[in-house]
Protein backbone atom coordinates (compact mmCIF):
# COMPACT_ATOMS: atom_id res chain seq x y z
CA UNK A 1 0.00 0.00 0.00
CA UNK A 2 1.23 3.48 -0.86
CA UNK A 3 0.63 6.69 1.05
CA UNK A 4 0.20 10.16 -0.37
CA UNK A 5 2.99 12.60 0.37
CA UNK A 6 0.68 14.96 2.22
CA UNK A 7 -0.62 12.13 4.43
CA UNK A 8 2.91 11.07 5.28
CA UNK A 9 4.02 14.65 5.83
CA UNK A 10 1.35 15.21 8.50
CA UNK A 11 2.80 12.39 10.61
CA UNK A 12 6.44 13.39 10.06
CA UNK A 13 5.73 17.06 10.76
CA UNK A 14 3.98 16.07 13.96
CA UNK A 15 7.04 14.14 15.13
CA UNK A 16 9.36 16.97 14.10
CA UNK A 17 7.31 19.56 16.00
CA UNK A 18 7.62 17.51 19.18
CA UNK A 19 11.37 17.32 18.92
CA UNK A 20 12.10 20.85 17.76
CA UNK A 21 13.65 22.86 20.55
CA UNK A 22 13.61 19.91 22.94
CA UNK A 23 16.74 18.46 24.44
CA UNK A 24 16.60 14.86 25.59
CA UNK A 25 13.25 13.17 25.04
CA UNK A 26 11.67 9.97 26.30
CA UNK A 27 9.42 8.27 23.75
CA UNK A 28 6.62 6.38 25.53
CA UNK A 29 6.19 3.32 23.30
CA UNK A 30 3.73 0.59 24.28
CA UNK A 31 4.06 -1.58 21.20
CA UNK A 32 0.63 -0.59 19.88
CA UNK A 33 0.05 0.97 16.47
CA UNK A 34 0.06 4.63 17.52
CA UNK A 35 3.29 4.54 19.51
CA UNK A 36 5.10 2.35 16.98
CA UNK A 37 4.25 4.95 14.32
CA UNK A 38 5.74 7.59 16.63
CA UNK A 39 8.94 5.55 16.97
CA UNK A 40 9.20 5.07 13.21
CA UNK A 41 8.52 8.75 12.44
CA UNK A 42 11.15 9.95 14.93
CA UNK A 43 13.71 7.55 13.45
CA UNK A 44 13.24 9.16 10.04
CA UNK A 45 14.20 12.62 11.25
CA UNK A 46 17.79 12.52 10.00
CA UNK A 47 18.80 15.68 11.81
CA UNK A 48 17.88 14.04 15.12
CA UNK A 49 20.82 12.49 17.00
CA UNK A 50 19.83 9.04 18.27
CA UNK A 51 21.65 9.67 21.55
CA UNK A 52 19.12 12.36 22.49
CA UNK A 53 16.18 9.93 22.26
CA UNK A 54 15.38 7.32 24.89
CA UNK A 55 12.64 4.77 24.22
CA UNK A 56 10.67 3.71 27.30
CA UNK A 57 8.31 0.74 27.38
CA UNK A 58 6.34 -0.69 30.31
CA UNK A 59 5.12 -4.26 30.76
CA UNK A 60 1.91 -4.20 32.80
CA UNK A 61 2.19 -7.93 33.46
CA UNK A 62 -1.36 -8.50 32.22
CA UNK A 63 -0.56 -11.54 30.09
CA UNK A 64 1.65 -12.95 27.31
CA UNK A 65 0.72 -10.11 24.94
CA UNK A 66 2.16 -7.56 27.38
CA UNK A 67 5.56 -9.29 27.45
CA UNK A 68 5.48 -9.70 23.65
CA UNK A 69 4.75 -6.00 23.18
CA UNK A 70 7.71 -5.06 25.39
CA UNK A 71 9.99 -7.40 23.44
CA UNK A 72 8.82 -5.96 20.10
CA UNK A 73 9.56 -2.42 21.27
CA UNK A 74 13.03 -3.38 22.52
CA UNK A 75 13.90 -5.14 19.27
CA UNK A 76 12.64 -2.28 17.09
CA UNK A 77 14.37 0.39 19.17
CA UNK A 78 17.68 -1.48 18.97
CA UNK A 79 17.33 -1.86 15.19
CA UNK A 80 16.77 1.89 14.88
CA UNK A 81 19.74 2.74 17.09
CA UNK A 82 17.81 3.99 20.13
CA UNK A 83 18.50 3.15 23.75
CA UNK A 84 15.52 1.41 25.30
CA UNK A 85 14.56 1.41 28.99
CA UNK A 86 12.03 -1.14 30.21
CA UNK A 87 9.86 -1.42 33.28
CA UNK A 88 7.47 -4.02 34.62
CA UNK A 89 4.61 -3.88 37.10
CA UNK A 90 5.51 -5.44 40.43
CA UNK A 91 1.97 -6.72 40.87
CA UNK A 92 -0.49 -7.09 37.96
CA UNK A 93 -3.33 -4.54 38.04
CA UNK A 94 -6.82 -5.07 36.65
CA UNK A 95 -8.23 -1.56 36.31
CA UNK A 96 -7.48 1.14 33.75
CA UNK A 97 -6.50 3.83 36.22
CA UNK A 98 -4.12 1.42 38.00
CA UNK A 99 -2.37 0.67 34.70
CA UNK A 100 -2.14 4.37 33.96
CA UNK A 101 -0.70 5.24 37.37
CA UNK A 102 1.94 2.50 37.21
CA UNK A 103 2.94 3.46 33.65
CA UNK A 104 3.22 7.16 34.45
CA UNK A 105 5.20 6.53 37.61
CA UNK A 106 7.69 4.63 35.45
CA UNK A 107 7.77 7.28 32.70
CA UNK A 108 8.20 10.17 35.12
CA UNK A 109 11.03 8.32 36.82
CA UNK A 110 12.85 7.89 33.49
CA UNK A 111 12.11 11.52 32.59
CA UNK A 112 13.54 12.80 35.88
CA UNK A 113 16.63 10.61 35.67
CA UNK A 114 17.31 11.58 32.05
CA UNK A 115 16.25 15.22 32.52
CA UNK A 116 14.04 14.69 29.49
CA UNK A 117 10.53 15.48 28.27
CA UNK A 118 8.07 12.61 27.82
CA UNK A 119 6.60 12.26 24.32
CA UNK A 120 3.43 10.21 23.82
CA UNK A 121 1.44 9.14 20.75
CA UNK A 122 -1.99 10.36 21.91
CA UNK A 123 -4.23 11.17 18.96
CA UNK A 124 -7.23 13.42 18.39
CA UNK A 125 -9.41 10.34 18.91
CA UNK A 126 -7.89 9.87 22.37
CA UNK A 127 -8.85 13.45 23.18
CA UNK A 128 -12.42 12.97 21.99
CA UNK A 129 -12.78 9.81 24.07
CA UNK A 130 -11.21 11.44 27.13
CA UNK A 131 -13.55 14.44 27.06
CA UNK A 132 -16.60 12.23 26.60
CA UNK A 133 -15.55 10.00 29.51
CA UNK A 134 -15.09 13.03 31.73
CA UNK A 135 -18.55 14.28 30.84
CA UNK A 136 -19.92 10.87 31.86
CA UNK A 137 -18.06 11.25 35.16
CA UNK A 138 -19.51 14.71 35.75
CA UNK A 139 -16.17 16.52 35.45
CA UNK A 140 -15.98 20.28 35.82
CA UNK A 141 -14.52 22.68 33.23
CA UNK A 142 -10.99 22.02 34.43
CA UNK A 143 -11.27 18.31 33.65
CA UNK A 144 -13.11 18.86 30.38
CA UNK A 145 -9.98 20.37 28.82
CA UNK A 146 -8.70 16.82 28.61
CA UNK A 147 -5.43 16.49 26.74
CA UNK A 148 -5.65 20.11 25.55
CA UNK A 149 -4.68 21.27 29.04
CA UNK A 150 -1.23 22.77 29.45
CA UNK A 151 1.20 20.02 30.36
CA UNK A 152 4.87 19.10 30.43
CA UNK A 153 3.95 16.07 28.28
CA UNK A 154 4.60 16.46 24.55
CA UNK A 155 1.84 15.03 22.32
CA UNK A 156 2.81 15.48 18.64
CA UNK A 157 -0.14 13.51 17.23
CA UNK A 158 -2.86 15.29 19.19
CA UNK A 159 -4.14 16.95 16.02
CA UNK A 160 -4.07 13.71 13.98
CA UNK A 161 -6.83 11.11 13.68
CA UNK A 162 -6.11 7.47 14.45
CA UNK A 163 -7.10 6.48 10.90
CA UNK A 164 -4.26 8.65 9.55
CA UNK A 165 -1.76 6.73 11.65
CA UNK A 166 -3.25 3.45 10.43
CA UNK A 167 -2.63 4.49 6.81
CA UNK A 168 0.96 5.41 7.67
CA UNK A 169 1.52 2.10 9.49
CA UNK A 170 0.24 0.03 6.58
CA UNK A 171 2.32 1.95 4.05
CA UNK A 172 5.46 1.61 6.17
CA UNK A 173 4.68 -2.04 7.06
CA UNK A 174 5.16 -1.22 10.75
CA UNK A 175 4.97 -4.15 13.15
CA UNK A 176 2.84 -3.64 16.25
CA UNK A 177 1.01 -5.67 18.89
CA UNK A 178 -2.75 -5.60 19.34
CA UNK A 179 -3.58 -5.56 23.05
CA UNK A 180 -6.63 -7.82 23.57
CA UNK A 181 -7.74 -5.70 26.53
CA UNK A 182 -8.50 -2.92 24.01
CA UNK A 183 -11.55 -4.93 22.96
CA UNK A 184 -12.83 -5.71 26.45
CA UNK A 185 -16.11 -3.94 27.23
CA UNK A 186 -15.22 -4.21 30.90
CA UNK A 187 -13.26 -0.97 30.48
CA UNK A 188 -15.13 2.31 30.03
CA UNK A 189 -12.81 3.65 27.33
CA UNK A 190 -13.48 0.60 25.15
CA UNK A 191 -17.24 0.96 25.56
CA UNK A 192 -16.92 4.63 24.62
CA UNK A 193 -14.65 3.86 21.64
CA UNK A 194 -16.48 0.87 20.18
CA UNK A 195 -20.10 1.47 21.18
CA UNK A 196 -21.15 4.82 22.63
CA UNK A 197 -19.31 7.27 20.36
CA UNK A 198 -20.15 5.42 17.12
CA UNK A 199 -23.82 5.18 18.13
CA UNK A 200 -24.10 8.88 19.00
CA UNK A 201 -22.12 9.97 15.92
CA UNK A 202 -24.52 8.09 13.64
CA UNK A 203 -27.34 10.24 15.01
CA UNK A 204 -25.28 13.44 15.41
CA UNK A 205 -22.30 13.47 13.02
CA UNK A 206 -20.90 16.68 14.52
CA UNK A 207 -20.74 15.22 18.04
CA UNK A 208 -16.94 14.78 18.03
CA UNK A 209 -16.49 18.39 16.92
CA UNK A 210 -18.77 19.50 19.74
CA UNK A 211 -16.62 17.65 22.26
CA UNK A 212 -13.46 19.24 20.88
CA UNK A 213 -15.05 22.69 21.10
CA UNK A 214 -15.90 22.06 24.75
CA UNK A 215 -12.30 20.99 25.37
CA UNK A 216 -10.87 24.09 23.69
CA UNK A 217 -13.06 26.44 25.73
CA UNK A 218 -12.22 24.53 28.91
CA UNK A 219 -8.48 24.67 28.17
CA UNK A 220 -8.69 28.44 27.73
CA UNK A 221 -10.65 28.65 31.00
CA UNK A 222 -7.90 26.67 32.78
CA UNK A 223 -5.31 29.16 31.57
CA UNK A 224 -7.42 32.04 32.86
CA UNK A 225 -7.90 30.36 36.24
CA UNK A 226 -4.18 29.63 36.50
CA UNK A 227 -3.54 33.32 35.97
CA UNK A 228 -5.88 34.25 38.81
CA UNK A 229 -4.29 31.66 41.09
CA UNK A 230 -0.74 32.72 40.30
CA UNK A 231 -0.38 35.07 43.25
CA UNK A 232 -2.35 32.94 45.72
CA UNK A 233 -0.57 30.50 47.99
CA UNK A 234 3.00 29.87 49.04
CA UNK A 235 4.78 26.56 48.55
CA UNK A 236 6.52 25.37 51.70
CA UNK A 237 9.28 22.86 52.28
CA UNK A 238 7.95 19.35 51.94
CA UNK A 239 5.39 20.27 49.29
CA UNK A 240 2.72 21.82 51.53
CA UNK A 241 0.83 24.87 50.26
CA UNK A 242 0.02 27.81 52.56
CA UNK A 243 -2.93 29.94 51.41
CA UNK A 244 -3.81 33.19 53.18
CA UNK A 245 -7.50 33.28 54.12
CA UNK A 246 -7.60 36.95 53.23
CA UNK A 247 -6.75 36.11 49.60
CA UNK A 248 -9.88 33.96 49.39
CA UNK A 249 -12.31 36.13 51.35
CA UNK A 250 -13.50 38.13 48.35
CA UNK A 251 -14.71 35.07 46.42
CA UNK A 252 -18.14 33.43 46.67
CA UNK A 253 -18.55 29.66 46.85
CA UNK A 254 -18.98 29.16 43.09
CA UNK A 255 -15.83 31.16 42.37
CA UNK A 256 -13.94 29.10 44.94
CA UNK A 257 -15.03 25.90 43.22
CA UNK A 258 -13.41 27.22 40.07
CA UNK A 259 -10.34 28.68 41.72
CA UNK A 260 -9.29 25.99 44.19
CA UNK A 261 -8.24 23.35 41.60
CA UNK A 262 -5.89 25.90 40.01
CA UNK A 263 -4.46 26.86 43.41
CA UNK A 264 -3.99 23.24 44.47
CA UNK A 265 -2.33 22.36 41.15
CA UNK A 266 0.60 24.56 42.17
CA UNK A 267 1.37 21.96 44.82
CA UNK A 268 0.86 19.07 42.40
CA UNK A 269 -2.54 18.27 43.89
CA UNK A 270 -5.26 17.09 41.51
CA UNK A 271 -8.75 17.65 42.86
CA UNK A 272 -11.87 15.76 41.86
CA UNK A 273 -15.28 17.40 41.64
CA UNK A 274 -16.50 16.19 45.03
CA UNK A 275 -13.31 17.33 46.76
CA UNK A 276 -13.49 20.72 45.08
CA UNK A 277 -17.03 21.29 46.34
CA UNK A 278 -16.12 20.14 49.85
CA UNK A 279 -13.09 22.43 49.98
CA UNK A 280 -15.05 25.44 48.74
CA UNK A 281 -17.66 24.77 51.45
CA UNK A 282 -14.92 24.38 54.08
CA UNK A 283 -13.29 27.66 52.97
CA UNK A 284 -16.58 29.51 53.47
CA UNK A 285 -17.82 27.83 56.65
CA UNK A 286 -14.80 26.14 58.28
CA UNK A 287 -13.49 27.23 61.69
CA UNK A 288 -9.97 27.79 63.01
CA UNK A 289 -8.54 24.45 64.12
CA UNK A 290 -10.76 22.46 61.77
CA UNK A 291 -9.58 20.16 58.99
CA UNK A 292 -10.92 17.99 56.18
CA UNK A 293 -9.42 15.05 54.32
CA UNK A 294 -9.73 14.77 50.54
CA UNK A 295 -9.15 11.85 48.19
CA UNK A 296 -5.57 11.19 47.20
CA UNK A 297 -4.25 11.51 50.74
CA UNK A 298 -4.72 15.29 50.95
CA UNK A 299 -5.54 17.16 54.17
CA UNK A 300 -6.60 20.80 54.41
CA UNK A 301 -6.28 22.50 57.80
CA UNK A 302 -7.74 25.85 58.86
CA UNK A 303 -5.62 28.26 60.91
CA UNK A 304 -6.46 31.75 62.11
CA UNK A 305 -5.03 33.57 59.11
CA UNK A 306 -4.29 30.82 56.57
CA UNK A 307 -5.17 27.37 55.26
CA UNK A 308 -2.65 24.57 54.78
CA UNK A 309 -2.92 22.00 51.99
CA UNK A 310 -0.66 19.01 52.57
CA UNK A 311 -0.35 15.24 52.42
CA UNK A 312 -1.94 13.45 55.33
CA UNK A 313 0.21 13.32 58.44
CA UNK A 314 -0.32 9.71 59.54
CA UNK A 315 0.69 10.48 63.13
CA UNK A 316 -1.76 13.34 63.37
CA UNK A 317 -4.60 11.31 61.84
CA UNK A 318 -3.90 8.52 64.32
CA UNK A 319 -3.88 11.05 67.16
CA UNK A 320 -7.29 12.33 66.07
CA UNK A 321 -8.63 8.79 65.87
CA UNK A 322 -7.32 7.93 69.31
CA UNK A 323 -8.67 11.16 70.81
CA UNK A 324 -12.15 9.95 70.06
CA UNK A 325 -11.49 6.99 72.32
CA UNK A 326 -9.53 8.61 75.14
CA UNK A 327 -8.46 12.12 76.23
CA UNK A 328 -5.22 13.40 74.77
CA UNK A 329 -3.06 15.82 76.71
CA UNK A 330 -2.06 19.18 75.29
CA UNK A 331 1.57 18.10 75.59
CA UNK A 332 0.91 15.03 73.42
CA UNK A 333 -0.74 17.21 70.80
CA UNK A 334 2.22 19.54 70.84
CA UNK A 335 4.63 16.66 70.27
CA UNK A 336 2.55 15.40 67.35
CA UNK A 337 2.52 18.85 65.78
CA UNK A 338 6.24 19.47 66.03
CA UNK A 339 7.77 16.07 65.29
Amino acid sequence: MTIRRDEEAVVLQGAASALSGAGQVVLAVSGGLDSMVLLDAVSRLRSRASKSVVVATFDHGTGPHSAVASAVVQKCAAALGFRCVTGRAETPAHREHEWRLARWEFLRGISKKSKASVVTAHTLDDQIETVFMRILRDAGPRGLAGLFAESEIIRPFLGIRRTQLEVYARARKISFVNDPTNQSRAHLRNRVRHELLPAITRVRPEFSSDLLSIAEVSAAWRVAMSGKAEGIGQLLAGGALRVARGDLSRYDIESLRNLWPAIAARAGVVMDRRGTHRLAEFTMKGHTGGSIQLSGGIEVRMFRDHMLVQRWDARRVEMIRNSRLRPVSARAWARAETQ
